[in-house]
């Protein structure tokens, strides 16, 4: 004979799994939307540079990745070794890696190590400004149902600008790559807005990748390490003066 005491417990955990699921799919429906207009544009570059169609699609559906996709594309174009392709596309996105490092902490106690590879790889700056962004620990259903869409969106989109070749004009490809910056600022600019200390590491984030533009000693690093570097030294400093104070639960607040 079953216990009452369980089988609430059983429904509860179904019902937060659903919530869970729900929230992640609705978090990721404007990301998916942002990523298929930017990807878009990543389709009718790679099929006009002599890509087939499902090639573009391959890459789009393997890498998720837009700085290092493009950057990828025109090293293929200009016909450079494979290694230096390797180590190119390895350096612009080695930001996720500290990415997947500040977002496995969020991940809620049990996540094995299939479904951290997993988030792992739909690891994208607006994928982790949407999850750590989240109150409290993730699951890896939320997590999962949060890349679903836009590794939908990404990878439909290149295949849809594949087949449409060189029908829209060069403004319009222009607009479409412009998309993804703007999504990723209105994704941000909430969480900014409701935390002072996110808004202090994004400020010092942005005061560094400007010395650092203006440095004639540091403008020969690339895009990646400059990332890296003003990453590195934002967070460093959040931690430092607004450290997340943990309770017995596990559950983080930020100090202010």
């Amino acid at each position: 004979m079953s216990q009452p005491g369980k089988q609430q417990e059983t429904g509860v955990r179904a019902f937060l799994s659903q919530a869970d699921v729900a929230t992640g799919l609705a978090n990721g429906l404007p990301i998916g939307l942002g990523y298929f207009a930017v990807s878009f544009a990543f389709g009718l570059l790679a099929v006009e540079g002599g890509l087939s169609a499902w090639v573009a699609t391959v890459i789009s559906l393997s890498n998720l990745t837009s700085a290092g996709q493009f950057a990828g594309l025109q090293l293929i174009f200009a016909h450079r070794p494979l290694v230096e392709i390797a180590l190119t596309t390895v350096l612009i996105n080695l930001r996720y890696m500290l990415m997947s490092l500040s977002l496995s902490q969020k991940l809620a106690p049990g996540t094995g190590l299939a479904q951290r590879l997993l988030i792992g790889f739909g690891v994208t700056d607006e994928i982790y400004a949407v999850s750590v962004s989240q109150p409290g620990l993730i699951t890896t259903r939320y997590s999962l149902s949060l890349l679903l869409l836009p590794l939908l969106g990404w990878t439909g989109g290149t295949l849809t600008g594949a087949l449409a070749g060189s029908v829209l004009p060069g403004s319009v490809r222009a607009a479409l790559g412009i998309a993804l910056y703007a999504m990723f600022v209105a994704i941000v600019m909430p969480t900014i807005r409701q935390s002072r200390p996110v808004a202090f590491v994004a400020a010092v984030a942005v005061c560094v990748s400007t010395v650092i533009t203006l440095t004639p000693a540091l403008t020969s690093l690339r895009g990646g390490w400059q990332i890296i570097l003003a990453t590195l030294i934002a967070s460093a400093l959040g931690a430092v003066l607004a450290p997340i104070q943990r309770d017995k639960s596990g559950q983080g607040e930020e100090a202010c």
